[in-house]
């Protein structure tokens, strides 16, 4: 993934956004968070205030198959026991780990927003506006133990990915390479992208890994239906703020994490559905024919062949 320095706002709209490739941003004005969020600032800032966290006893979080449990800790508790590598004190065991997804008041009905529910951390933040201020749709903090890995997905929002303290890996995947990732829902099947399974998931091969290392200060910009694979090589606390590349008609009313998809590709997926199961009423043969026909005609409207 490239990494470009010091990018003014002008340029990025100009130069970088329309390829809608992720690119790695040094240099950015972030605020005095970068130097500022020890882990003792972090635990005085915010106090003891509830929050709730996952909790996993490996190192790989899956969503599938919901291999961690949901605690809630007081949040000066928790910064340090998440900077722990072993723990005296734990849920599951004494070297489990903990990630931290901020979330709106309301689960159903708020987003996340840093200054509603952590206002003094976000007075140390300048979110670099490089959108229209009315396409703002949240902005997530997250706090991860070294060694956490989460699963690969997607967001149907564009987004930046502050990193204020500590490192990460991220892996990405571009959207065409959606048919070898092994996809339930938003989500891939393959947790370990290093050492994939591939009996298990032989197409795998075939899907373009990018990759970037990212510092404390760093910004990642990963576009709307990118997937991606992120691994905490340290403690750190991360900022995700994502915005409406889309009008916001187009995204479904309900969504405050940023994952439903957008309401007319969730349509024309309910119109597969149905269209599938019309294809039931006909003997295998026939199914197949008019299947493979219909995959061709999908081709021929929608794929794009400009992909660099």
């Amino acid at each position: 993934v490239e990494r470009l320095d010091r990018v003014t706002r002008e340029r990025f709209l100009r130069d970088i956004y329309p390829r809608r490739k992720p690119v790695v941003l040094t240099g950015m004005e972030l605020g005095t968070c970068t130097t500022k969020w020890t882990v003792d600032y972090l635990s005085q800032a915010e106090g003891s205030k509830e929050v709730k966290i996952h909790v996993s006893a490996v190192p790989q979080m899956d969503f599938l198959s919901k291999n961690f449990v949901y605690r809630t800790l007081p949040f000066d508790v928790f910064v340090r026991r998440a900077a722990e590598v072993k723990h005296k004190e734990y849920f599951l065991t004494e070297d489990e780990k903990y990630y931290l997804r901020s979330v709106g008041e309301d689960v159903r009905k708020d987003i996340a927003d840093i200054r509603k529910q952590f206002p003094i951390l976000a007075e140390d933040v300048h979110i670099p506006e490089y959108f229209e201020k009315e396409k703002f749709f949240s902005s997530v903090f997250r706090i991860s133990s070294a060694g956490l890995q989460l699963w690969t997905h997607y967001d149907v929002m564009d987004n930046f990915l502050i990193q204020v303290t500590g490192k990460k890996r991220v892996v990405l995947y571009s959207p065409r390479d959606a048919p070898y990732l092994y996809l339930s829902g938003t989500k891939s099947e393959v947790l370990n992208v290093d050492n994939p399974d591939l009996e298990k998931y032989p197409l795998f091969v075939k899907a373009r890994r990018y990759q970037c290392f990212l510092e404390a200060g760093d910004v990642l910009f990963i576009p709307a239906l990118w997937f991606h694979n992120v691994i905490s090589e340290e403690f750190g606390v991360a900022l995700n703020v994502f915005w409406k590349h889309l009008p916001a008609e187009s995204y479904d009313k309900t969504d405050t994490y940023g994952n439903k998809d957008p309401m007319a590709a969730s349509r024309a997926i309910q119109i597969l559905d149905r269209a599938l199961k019309t294809l039931e009423e006909l003997p295998e043969e026939y199914r197949d024919f008019y299947a493979r026909r219909m995959v061709l005609r999908i081709q021929e409207k929608a794929y794009r062949n400009d992909y660099g």
